[in-house]
């Protein structure tokens, strides 16, 4: 598993996708972030640029996907059963574009988590520290290595969780 040192260019790269996004599908886009690694300076990450993307109703595929494809997207999956979630890559930057419906918990989740990493700097630190130690081993799949970093992922949510509510 490559992970590589921090980069500016990838905030860069966000922008770009972002407005591609934008201009294939004007205001159906709801909300859209970049999420993952790659948005978290100081932070070294696998060089893919995530991208969460809210639409009215991310079922409805009829509705953004083909605009999606036409600016170059191809939809990988689909999970309906995760929130709707579907899944669209493309290459060169490498794009992960993970599109979910309005008010799903799972965008709620990324954004804490994003944020936490960006301010504060021992959870950045703790799963830099983590990323690190799970890359250097060899997975058979890219989920396994997503899964394993899954409970530092949830420490680190669990405190958002908490620091938002001591700051109401």
């Amino acid at each position: 598993m490559l992970l590589a040192e921090p980069d500016p260019s990838w905030a860069r790269w966000y922008a770009q996708e972002e407005s591609r996004i934008r201009r294939a599908l004007g205001e159906r886009v709801v909300q859209i972030e970049h999420v993952g690694s790659t948005s978290v300076p100081g932070l070294a990450a696998k060089p893919v640029i995530d991208i969460v993307l809210v639409v009215t109703d991310s079922s409805d595929e009829i509705g953004y996907v083909p605009d999606l494809e036409a600016a170059g997207y191809r939809l990988q999956f689909r999970e309906p059963s995760w929130y709707e979630h579907r899944f669209l890559v493309d290459h060169d930057p490498q794009v992960h574009l993970h599109v979910f419906t309005t008010g799903s918990p799972e965008v709620e989740r990324m954004l804490l988590f994003r944020d936490r990493l960006r301010s504060c700097i021992e959870d950045r630190e703790l799963y830099e520290r983590i990323k690190r130690e799970l890359a250097g081993r060899s997975w058979a799949y890219g989920q396994d290595y997503a899964d394993a970093k899954s409970p530092v992922v949830e420490e680190v949510i669990s405190r958002a969780r908490t620091a938002a509510a001591d700051e109401v």
